[in-house]
């Protein structure tokens, strides 16, 4: 494929430590990251996959190169590939997006050893926080509460029977977790002891699949908490910038799917507190670039340290929107070495209220299976207070190699109920032909009495789906029963007309042309 046009970009003139970002994804993201090296005046390098040739994040980068096949084991993971695409597009830096190689520290330390700038955390303390079971140490080391559980990581050298006498220490309900990795892969809840040994085995097969380390460890399972996680940055002079939390409790199966900021969970008092103990985990491994501590708050708002990301999230966003903080500028201006300037207060101080929906190439009415191919027409959602994340475009075949997300729809109001009834209006608007997507399931959910009152925590979309049994999301309203039952009568008048030759040289539109003629002339 012939390389995209170079746009011809003004550099900044702060921006002179390095003039050209590869960028090691795919997708909405990169497309994210394109833009505001766009509006920072920095040209972009993307790389491609076999299927992803055509893809959106390709024709909008200034330049693109091949990296391999279709899996992402053969492209997207190949480090050496990667890096020889900076090398052949004179890049100077990378940024890794998430997802992918984004917390690998090999990669990152592969990116320092080739001269490039890694934007992102070092890789001692990616490798450090990238361990659940060290992280946890870490916290315990900040003086931060963490969920009950192993503090050594259980290796396949550990029998199930001495992992057996430590889950009964810990306690049951308790949850096996995969050491490495996250997105609730290698994770399974355990009731008792009966069941401990095949939820070992099942996380552990998992873990090694997804993450290559079928290394576990146990944690006590908390009833009912909400996920609460802090965005920090962090600069290479030591200064910490948390920012108000947001709220990621509306999960399938561990996975989120909604996530919001502020929580109407989080008390201001409250947001401190936990704020400051994420700053406190940062600072104890010398954090820098863009990071998120992820926390459990339980029903009587105690909270415990759950894990850290040590990349840019998904949800970014919705941060970005309640405190109007470009979170991929920062990441850019702290990989060159400009110190934070943000006001901590204005961080934490949120400006309305913004909700991201994750919209995937799924069909929800069949478990959420996946739903690639050819996207045949795309309208995206707009109007005030509306974002679109999209990654994709009219006329890309989504591809069955990777995560089916293909866009996130986030808005803003004034007030929670105001960005809820936003995001409806916005996902009425949102049309995409040709595959199936989450959007009938989100229209549904913004419409759920609990949802919008707020009254959730981790479990509470697995119930409210498992109540359904499997009833269609794409019900039609008595709205739409009009409009299909208009469109049905004028197909059959159409049908009829051409048949009797009533669609001749005027065609069968000749009566409402003549229609419109005659309303045209009373006017």
């Amino acid at each position: 494929m012939p390389e995209p046009a170079r746009r011809p970009v003004e550099p900044c003139p702060t921006l002179l430590r390095f003039m050209k970002i590869l960028i090691a994804n795919r997708g909405e993201i990169a497309v994210r990251i394109i833009r505001a090296c766009r509006e920072m005046g920095l040209p972009t390098v993307a790389v491609y996959s076999d299927c992803d040739r055509n893809a959106r994040h390709v024709r909008e980068a200034d330049q693109a190169f091949h990296i391999g096949p279709s899996e992402a084991a053969q492209s997207y993971l190949r480090i050496d590939r990667i890096l020889d695409a900076a090398a052949r597009a004179g890049a100077d830096a990378v940024h890794p997006g998430y997802g992918f190689l984004a917390e690998n520290a090999a990669f990152a330390r592969a990116c320092r050893d080739a001269r490039l700038t890694f934007i992102g955390p070092s890789p001692e303390a990616m490798a450090l926080m990238g361990s659940k079971t060290a992280a946890r140490g870490a916290a315990l080391a900040a003086g931060v509460p963490v969920v009950p559980g192993t503090e050594r990581p259980l290796d396949e050298s550990v029998s199930d029977d001495d992992i057996a006498r430590m889950a009964e220490a810990v306690g049951y309900p308790l949850v096996v977790k995969a050491v490495a990795g996250g997105g609730g892969k290698g994770m399974r809840t355990v009731d008792d002891r009966a069941s401990l040994s095949a939820a070992i085995r099942t996380a552990r097969s998992e873990a090694g699949s997804a993450f290559g380390d079928s290394t576990i460890y146990l944690e006590r399972r908390l009833v009912r908490p909400r996920h609460i996680e802090i965005q920090l940055l962090g600069d290479e002079h030591g200064t910490i910038v948390p920012f108000v939390e947001r709220e990621c409790s509306i999960q399938r199966r561990h996975q989120k799917v909604v996530e919001e900021s502020p929580s109407i969970a989080v008390s201001p008092d409250l947001r401190r507190r936990i704020a400051a103990a994420a700053a406190a985990v940062a600072r104890t491994v010398h954090y820098s670039n863009a990071g998120t501590i992820e926390f459990l708050l339980d029903e009587t708002g105690s909270f415990y340290f759950l894990e850290m990301n040590t990349r840019l999230q998904v949800e970014h966003p919705v941060t970005e929107m309640v405190t109007s903080s470009d979170l991929v500028q920062w990441q850019i201006r702290i990989a060159r070495g400009e110190k934070l300037d943000i006001d901590p207060e204005r961080a934490l101080t949120p400006h309305g209220h913004a909700i991201e929906c994750r919209i995937y190439a799924e069909d929800p009415d069949q478990g959420f299976m996946p739903s690639p191919g050819l996207i045949r027409g795309l309208v995206p959602a707009a109007g005030p207070g509306v974002r679109d994340d999209g990654g994709v475009s009219a006329g890309y075949t989504v591809p069955v190699f990777y995560d089916s997300m293909i866009a996130k729809l986030v808005t803003w109001g004034a007030s929670r109920r105001d960005a809820v009834d936003r995001m409806a209006r916005a996902l009425r608007e949102y049309q995409v032909l040709g595959i199936r997507t989450t959007i009938p399931f989100f229209l549904w959910l913004m419409r759920q009495p609990d949802y919008v009152a707020g009254r959730y925590e981790t479990t509470y979309l697995d119930r409210l789906l498992a109540e359904r049994n499997g009833q269609s999301f794409s019900e039609l309203t008595e709205s739409d029963e009009e409009l299909a039952s208009l469109a049905t009568a004028l197909d059959a008048y159409l049908r009829t007309s051409a048949r009797y030759g009533m669609a001749g040289q005027g065609s069968a539109q000749a009566p409402w042309k003549q229609a419109a003629r005659r309303e045209a002339l009373r006017e």
